[in-house]
């Protein structure tokens, strides 16, 4: 099996290609072969017991998809994308790279003819949802994004929906919860400074929360993010029927409860690192996103998290990223 990772510079294409390449295998099937691409060239694993190819492309000039597709990879995960913020600060280049890119994608699939149909894994996010929510949002709730990134989104779902029913590819999209506790630098995304104020505060930093305790989201670790695109990589997209787009589970909790939970896993001197400057645009923008979901139909499909709390968060991201230790 050829496998194509688009964006895998990012910190979800990295942890994807560690695990594929650790298990050696997708699903029942072997892996044989590795394409990352990004804008900026992925690292090449080291010791990697297959070929891998690392490109570095830009995904949304016109006929940067052409030769990737041409080598014919069976499973295609696209997670190339610009973030949130940024999406909505730079509105012609988020419509560039997260519409136009996709689109080019999908039709240089369909240019290779020849019964060539790849798995295409695309990630989607809960921002294609928009105010006002029920109490949590179930599976049926419409789109109505209040952001350009969530439209972009929304628009490459319906695009993968119709590709897939006219038997271009056989395509998923997945809804990732906002990811917790992101690894690096803190990047443009509105969201970050969920990350942000656990991250921060465990290796000795100061960090600044710009909204309320009271504030509620949508999350999951990228320990779970990466399960989830494993698992849409290798089930039964039939059991999906016509639908190719779902939210994946996660957990709601408030920002006061993100802090709770630290101040039990890491102590008060950690949690006394984060600094509160309200920031009207970031308020103003996490106003209108989801704030819990009801995922009975990812569940039934097999998708699961790797964590029961926002405490076991806390704990991976301790476990994975710090050796085990933390800045007390």
């Amino acid at each position: 099996m050829h496998i194509l990772i688009l964006g895998a510079a990012g910190m979800v294409g990295r942890k994807l290609t560690e695990r594929l390449l650790r298990e050696g295998r997708l699903g029942k099937q072997e892996i044989t072969r590795m394409t990352l691409q990004d804008v900026v060239a992925p690292a090449k694993p080291a010791n990697a017991s297959i070929p891998v190819n690392v490109v570095a492309s830009d995904f949304a000039d016109a006929g940067a998809a052409a030769p990737l597709i041409a080598e014919r990879p069976e499973v295609i995960f696209h997670l190339a994308a610009i973030v949130s913020g940024e999406a909505e600060a730079e509105f012609d280049k988020g419509y560039r790279i997260n519409l136009d890119g996709t689109r080019y994608l999908i039709d240089a699939i369909r240019a290779v003819g020849g019964g060539y149909k790849p798995r295409l894994v695309f990630t989607s996010s809960i921002a294609v949802f928009g105010a006002p929510f029920p109490e949590k949002i179930g599976d049926e709730f419409f789109h109505t994004p209040l952001t350009s990134y969530g439209t972009q989104k929304s628009i490459c779902e319906l695009l993968i929906n119709d590709y897939t029913r006219k038997g271009l590819l056989d395509g998923i999209s997945i809804r990732l919860p906002t990811i917790c506790v992101r690894p690096g630098k803190p990047n443009k995304a509105a969201s970050g400074f969920f990350s942000n104020i656990i991250r921060e505060p465990l290796v000795g930093e100061e960090a600044v929360l710009p909204v309320s305790e009271d504030v509620r989201h949508w999350h999951a670790s990228p320990k779970s993010a990466v399960g989830f695109l494993v698992h849409a990589g290798t089930m039964d997209l039939n059991a999906m029927g016509p639908r190719r787009n779902l939210s994946m589970p996660g957990m709601s909790v408030t920002v006061g409860e993100q802090i709770a939970s630290l101040e039990r896993v890491a102590g008060k001197n950690v949690t006394a690192r984060i600094k509160r400057v309200p920031d009207p645009t970031i308020i103003s923008i996490v106003s209108g996103w989801p704030r819990d979901f009801a995922t009975d139909r990812a569940l039934k499909l097999g998708f699961t998290t790797a964590e029961k709390t926002f405490d076991d968060i806390i704990r991976i991201h301790i476990e994975d990223e710090l050796g085990g230790k933390f800045a007390a």
